[in-house]
């Protein structure tokens, strides 16, 4: 009697040990599934970091002078060279700010980047006429490619907003008067004065910044220092147009 109840008192000494509950089996994807995820994943932050670069860079200009453009290291690598120097918009005579603004984008303004009534008249005239303002030809020489393709226009039409926002009027056609092309391999109002007139563009006459701007569409054709036939009548009518913006305040947001 006294073994059996030393059994049992064993017995009751001993614990329970609880159960494990089970854990649900994790279900894998494919392992095509995965690499799949993963290189999406990879694609959208390769493109949410190419966003933020363009970004910094935008941003970097309202502050910084310019120090080349796309368009400028593609003619130096043909030509001979680059002839370009930055200046600010003080340096620069007021006459010559106007004139380019009357001969490429009287509205430049009044507009948020896109002229409807020039795009309007550019529709009904055909492909003769040019639409581009100011604020699109930036972007098109500052960040982007010359050339007519549907990718660099789609660019151009999602970054002029962002530098129109970004920007101030008076920065936009100072980066404007800077890297526009007036010559072969002769970018900007500093190299621009001193290669036709031998000045510096802080003493462009009123007929010599006529000039100058008559030239823009077409640097290459055109000679600003020797003026043809259409670029005299083309000079003078910009003379009226420069007088005209000032007179009506479409000159106000880029003079003091």
């Amino acid at each position: 009697m006294a073994k059996t109840s030393k059994k049992k008192q064993t017995t009751k000494g001993k614990t329970k040990k609880a159960k494990t509950p089970l854990r649900p089996v994790a279900k894998r994807e494919p392992a095509g599934l995965g690499f799949f995820a993963r290189q999406r994943r990879r694609f959208f932050q390769l493109v949410i970091g190419v966003i933020a670069l363009g970004l910094i860079w935008i941003l970097a200009y309202t502050v910084i002078p310019v120090p080349t453009t796309p368009y400028m290291v593609s003619e130096g690598r043909v030509g001979d060279g680059v002839d370009y120097q930055w200046v600010s918009l003080e340096d620069i005579a007021p006459v010559f700010a106007r004139s380019v603004v009357a001969a490429e984008d009287a509205n430049f303004c009044e507009h948020w980047g896109f002229d409807l009534s020039a795009i309007r008249a550019a529709i009904d005239e055909g492909a003769g006429r040019g639409a581009s303002t100011i604020s699109q030809q930036v972007v098109k020489n500052a960040f982007l490619w010359h050339g007519r393709s549907w990718p660099r226009k789609a660019l151009e039409a999602l970054v002029t907003p962002i530098v129109e926002l970004t920007w101030s009027k008076r920065r936009i056609l100072e980066v404007y008067l800077n890297i526009a092309e007036f010559d072969e391999g002769v970018f900007g109002a500093e190299a621009a004065a001193r290669t036709y007139f031998g000045v510096g563009p802080e003493e462009l006459t009123s007929k010599q910044a006529a000039q100058l701007a008559a030239v823009l569409p077409a640097p290459k054709l055109r000679n600003a220092g020797n003026p043809g036939p259409f670029v005299k009548r083309r000079a003078a009518q910009i003379v009226d147009g420069a007088a005209t913006i000032r007179a009506d305040g479409r000159s106000a947001c880029f003079e003091d």
